[in-house]
């Protein structure tokens, strides 16, 4: 919580902050985990526990969030309103932050992750991975697992969920370990792989979601079922649309639905997302505005900040002069006054970057390269680039990172380059690798590939690997400093080396060189804000990336 917001918070409660300014603040609001709780009595006792309550730093998960500890009841009804919108709700390859987050209670992979913590748990998988060699496993599924509509889950559907992920321009950068994929018999799958990858093997496995192979393809994109605990009723994916679901009657796993239904209602509107919230019409909500914090807490409502990965970045065209010069690119991150961006745009809720990952990820580094405000420092790199009355094109994503540019284009022209904001939707395709020059300068834009793990090794793949990001958009691998062939290198090193300091010690080279030469680098790690009632929801807990997660939660018993 923002200082100013703090002071706010006990003015209304009548408590003096004096005496907590000098003794308690300095440390309060270092602390990763942020939770504002309405109600005189409880905020009280918070400030005189020195705000105790808060959780310390974790793995970049939410292992730490405090979430909601009323009394679970069996029936009623769990609701969301939810900040994205999404009509794709085909499993093969979902990126989108919405139907994502749905595929999550619909499907299963073998094996899942906690999205709280991380960490992966058997889903259909019987069991662990058995390794016949190093680069062959088995894997039984679960007995008597079926499907929404009582069909049993074999190795049939398995085989061909992995066969067309792996085909997925998505997802296939992901399971590139995999040289092939077979049944074994109706309920062991067996998996060759391209060179040793035990480490990472259960958490890359869990990006695949496991749906019937009758499916159609119409099947897919319309209502596809699967073997997790929730099955889709009604789907409207569009702005002011509702997503409704069902249990899975034939749900066998260890994470029930114990509700009669789920609904997430879709509200792009930061307003009508706060007032459903207040007004209790649900019970969670999704991406709150720090702007409204404070009313939600006021109402008697939770609003809770978790560290995240999440990010906004700045993307440079690598082929177009002279941003094809890493030190015009390390020019911009010096000149940003990215602790003001994180006061005012965030109200405090960011972490600053030292590196790729944020500090409290377990494989955090500190980078050889660390960007602080430095204006003349900024200057003095442009001058060393050659570049003078440098003007450009700043493309701005039309969401919640519109309102960093204003700062940034008056940073960058301090330091002596003209900035032109131009924010609208991006056009992705647009940015698809091409055998022109991509007809852009640099791109502020958000994003979280930790909706998918969060390895060192798929965080970097997403943005660096041999994909769209680095063909087209960045073009970074067709650049003609050849670092991104180095950065391959290191990568792949770090993907067959089964000692965990050598691959640390790997990947700490890889994160040296895409800070150095930053052709898409973040400003900030942002916390990730959710609103929930305590009391009309139980189990329910917060995640670190987009997305809300009702695993395990049930209604509130009265």
């Amino acid at each position: 919580m923002s200082r100013g917001r703090f002071d706010a918070l006990l003015g209304r409660l009548g408590i003096d902050c004096t005496f907590l300014k000098g003794r308690i603040m300095e440390n309060s609001f270092n602390l990763d985990r942020r939770t504002f709780v309405a109600g005189s009595a409880v905020a009280a006792a918070t400030v005189g526990l020195g705000l105790a309550g808060c959780g310390g730093g974790s793995d970049a998960g939410s292992e730490g969030a405090t979430g909601s500890t009323a009394t679970a009841a069996e029936g009623g009804t769990l609701t969301g309103a939810c900040s994205y919108t999404s009509t794709n709700v085909n499993p093969i390859g979902n990126s989108s932050a919405l139907m994502l987050a749905a595929t999550w209670h619909v499907f299963e992979g073998l094996y899942d992750l906690d999205l709280h913590t991380y960490k992966t748990y058997n889903a259909l998988a019987a069991d662990k991975p058995v390794k016949v060699s190093e680069t062959e496993y088995e894997v039984a599924l679960r007995d008597g697992a079926k499907f929404s509509d009582g069909t049993a889950v074999t190795a049939a559907d398995v085989v061909n969920a992995f066969e067309l992920n792996m085909a997925d321009a998505t997802y296939g950068a992901f399971l590139s370990f995999i040289d092939a994929v077979a049944e074994k018999d109706d309920t062991t799958i067996t998996f060759t792989l391209k060179y040793p990858f035990e480490s990472l093997l259960e958490g890359r496995l869990s990006v695949v979601k496991v749906f019937p192979k009758s499916l159609t393809e119409d099947d897919l994109k319309t209502k596809p079922i699967g073997s997790g605990p929730w099955m889709y009723d009604t789907i409207n994916g569009d702005d002011g649309g509702e997503i409704d679901f069902l249990p899975n009657a034939n749900y066998n796993g260890e994470h029930k639905a114990t509700a009669d239904k789920m609904q997430w209602f879709i509200q792009l509107d930061e307003t009508a997302r706060t007032t459903s919230l207040q007004e209790a019409t649900v019970q969670v909500m999704e991406n709150v505005p720090d702007a409204n914090a404070d009313q939600l807490s006021a109402a008697g409502a939770t609003v809770e900040y978790v560290q995240g990965f999440n990010q906004p970045f700045l993307m440079f065209n690598t082929l177009k002069a002279p941003f094809d010069d890493y030190r015009v690119r390390q020019a911009f991150f010096y000149a940003i006054d990215v602790d003001k961006l994180i006061s005012n745009q965030m109200a405090g809720h960011a972490s600053k970057v030292t590196g790729f990952l944020p500090k409290d990820h377990k494989n955090y580094h500190e980078a050889k390269t660390v960007y602080t405000y430095d204006t003349e420092k900024a200057k003095k790199l442009l001058e060393e680039a050659g570049v003078s009355d440098l003007s450009f094109k700043l493309l701005t994503n039309n969401n919640w990172v519109k309102g960093l540019a204003a700062q940034i284009k008056n940073d960058l022209e301090a330091a002596g380059v003209k900035c032109e904001i131009q924010e609208e939707k991006i056009n992705w395709s647009a940015l698809a690798e091409s055998d022109s020059v991509l007809d852009y300068d640099v791109m502020l834009t958000p994003g979280d590939p930790t909706c998918f793990g969060n390895d060192p090794d798929l965080l970097m793949s997403w943005w660096y690997g041999d994909n769209t990001w680095t063909r087209g958009r960045s073009c970074w691998a067709k650049a003609a400093d050849g670092k991104w062939k180095e950065l391959q290198e290191l990568m792949q090193e770090a993907r067959e080396e089964a000692d965990e300091k050598a691959q640390q010690e790997l990947w700490n080279q890889c994160f040296d060189i895409i800070a150095e030469y930053c052709p898409l680098y973040p400003l900030f790690h942002r916390e990730v804000a959710t609103g929930y009632w305590a009391d009309k929801i139980a189990g329910f807990k917060p995640i670190a990336t987009t997305g809300l997660v009702f695993i395990d939660a049930s209604a509130a018993a009265n």
